[in-house]
């Protein structure tokens, strides 16, 4: 005897069962036959099991059962997840509408109870890949404040860019002791070094072949902790985007001397030490009527110009220096001027010159 007969047998059972209970009642109702219109609606009700009751029963366990083996993991916790938030949803209205006067009151609570269980499990399907990656990204923020960089006893830590690593002041900066915390070197930007170290420009390639000194000298000196993590941010591929995502969940400052990354790394609110910025704080101040001596090395633009340069690079012009070219000459300074390239100053010739 196979499942779907022995449950039509149970449905004519039980419906001819309801059925003859409420044909008494309505028999009673009406001044008929009680008997007879029990008999009659007994007979209705067991015909109706007999028909209705796979269609209630087997039929749609089978479908549930189908569509329940055929359904991915991620479908069906979502459809879980979205029928215990139906329920409960369900739950905290059932109470309010329960209050209502028959038979709203009655009816009307199973029907949220439906409605809200369905809705539910219907919305959460249909809306998994963006209810997941709401989960993912939050949980994504959780866990990536503690990405495994082993952080300093000053719990400061320094992300270098290959700009500042190609340039080269970064070790002797990192000797003065004035750096502070841990210099952090990810994987990405040693790989992007690496890449223009095997470029096949030779200036490229000589550029980046300095930078990978330069991370050795660093290692080699004790004296402020180096370090190279594999930590990577997943869904961005510049160098220069990955190192402000990074830089905004570390919390910690980005050492560069690129300007563009100095702006963009600034506008989304990220600290930047910028090499270039320092190099200009620490040059020498001068102010006009100050003796200096200066070493003239070539013409200027204008009529019996010199120029010559200071230790630290800064331009000095001297008017009437044209005359004591590749000599050590003592100048004083007229005024200084303050470019977006650096300072200029400007000088004359003084009495007193010493040859060199």
């Amino acid at each position: 005897m196979s499942n779907e007969f022995f449950f039509r047998l149970v449905g004519m059972l039980v419906f001819s069962v309801v059925g003859v209970v409420g044909g008494v009642e309505w028999g009673k109702s009406l001044g008929q036959t009680p008997e007879l219109v029990g008999l009659l609606m007994g007979l209705v009700g067991a015909l109706a099991g007999l028909i209705l009751t796979p269609y209630l029963t087997t039929r749609p366990f089978r479908s549930l059962r189908h569509n329940l083996f055929n359904m991915t993991t991620p479908s069906l916790v979502s459809g879980v997840i979205g029928l215990i938030v139906g329920l409960i949803i369900a739950a905290l209205l059932t109470f309010p509408i329960s209050l209502l006067p028959s038979p709203f009151g009655k009816i009307l609570p199973f029907i949220g109870v439906v409605l809200c269980g369905y809705f539910g499990v219907a919305i959460f399907v249909m809306r998994q890949q963006d209810i997941f990656s709401l989960v993912r990204m939050f949980a994504k923020r959780e866990i990536e404040p503690k990405v495994p960089i082993e952080q300093p006893v000053d719990g400061r830590t320094i992300l270098l860019d290959t700009s500042v690593i190609i340039d080269g002041r970064i070790a002797d900066i990192a000797r003065t002791g004035f750096l502070v915390g841990t210099l952090i070197i990810p994987r990405f930007v040693l790989n992007e070094l690496q890449f223009i170290a095997d470029s096949a420009d030779s200036l490229r390639r000589q550029r980046g072949r300095r930078g990978i000194e330069v991370i050795s000298q660093l290692q080699k000196d004790t004296s402020i902790p180096l370090r190279i993590n594999d930590i990577d941010v997943e869904g961005v591929r510049e160098v220069d985007d990955k190192l402000v995502v990074l830089a905004r969940q570390l919390r910690c400052p980005i050492l560069t001397n690129d300007y563009n990354l100095n702006r963009i790394a600034e506008l989304q609110g990220v600290t930047v030490l910028n090499v270039n910025e320092l190099a200009n704080a620490v040059k020498l101040v001068l102010l006009p009527g100050e003796a200096l001596t200066v070493n003239l090395i070539q013409e200027g633009k204008e009529i019996g110009q010199g120029v010559g340069y200071l230790d630290d690079g800064t331009m000095v012009v001297v008017e009437d220096g044209r005359g004591h070219l590749d000599q050590n000459v003592a100048v004083t300074v007229t005024k200084v001027l303050q470019t977006a390239a650096g300072r200029m100053i400007f000088a004359r010739l003084g009495k007193d010159n010493s040859p060199g």
